[in-house]
């Protein structure tokens, strides 16, 4: 594998410190061309044409709108694309998008679990009748600031108890919440879909992690998981669980017995 990442924040930086523990070094960092000139032992591009042309695999590690820009070109190049902003393909266009450039170029989108896990079980019970599956997002009232919660709560204010913010399915929260409900798109994919998934989002004075909890019933039975997330020391907006999860499913792809 030769690995190519977008972007270097906190999870491309934490992606870079796995590699090197391994003893890689990435291919080259994708980034803006405003960063095109900041000091780097890592060769920069600013687009996937300009990619070493033995890289084989591209993680995103920017966001929906680095997913948007280059995740497409990268599959048609024939190169797999590793993500955690899974929330993006609640865009059906893009969604489409992706598909055809992986079709033509004879490549992979890999799904990085992100800020959650145990889903794995919620795909098993897809394969019988799965009837129900409900995501339950809950945060401190500080972890959703710069998201839509702050026109419809004040998330400064005290507050007596945990407040909802929004209801509704998996695509709703995915394409209005782009940087806080990439768990529910995850939610979705792994199970009913963006329509049948249900969501509930809620600021929550209670807490001091990001609680996030999955409830499932149908034909296996049913079950509930509750994941209680920390942020990466250096940026507590990233959850650690989501950049570990890129880290696993780079080691998922390279072994030769997988899980």
């Amino acid at each position: 594998m030769q690995i190519a990442l977008i972007g270097t924040g906190a999870i491309s930086t934490y992606v870079q410190d796995a590699l090197a523990a391994q003893g890689t070094t990435p291919a080259a960092l994708l980034v803006r061309p405003a960063r095109l000139s900041e000091p780097s032992d890592i060769p920069r591009v600013t687009s996937v044409a300009d990619l070493p042309g033995h890289v084989t695999h591209l993680v995103d590690c920017a966001g929906h709108e680095a997913l948007a820009s280059h995740g497409p070109a990268a599959l048609a190049k024939g190169i797999d694309v590793i993500t955690v902003s899974i929330g993006a393909l609640a865009n059906p266009d893009l969604l489409q998008d992706l598909q055809a450039a992986a079709e033509a170029g004879n490549a992979r989108l890999h799904l990085a679990s992100g800020a959650l896990g145990g889903l794995d079980a919620l795909q098993s019970a897809r394969a019988g009748q799965l009837r129900s599956v409900t995501y339950t997002g809950r945060k401190p009232p500080k972890g959703w600031l710069g998201s839509p919660a702050e026109d419809r709560i004040d998330l400064t204010a005290p507050m007596d108890g945990p407040q909802t913010h929004f209801r509704g399915t998996a695509r709703e929260a995915a394409l209005q919440y782009p940087k806080n409900a990439n768990v529910a798109a995850a939610v979705a994919l792994a199970g009913l879909g963006f329509e049948a998934t249900q969501v509930e989002l809620i600021a929550d004075p209670t807490v001091t992690t990001n609680i996030h909890e999955v409830r499932a019933e149908g034909d296996f039975g049913d079950f509930t998981f509750t994941i209680s997330g920390h942020s990466l020391p250096a940026s507590p907006r990233t959850s650690a669980l989501a950049a570990m999860s890129v880290v696993a499913t780079l080691a998922r792809i390279a072994a030769r017995i997988r899980s």
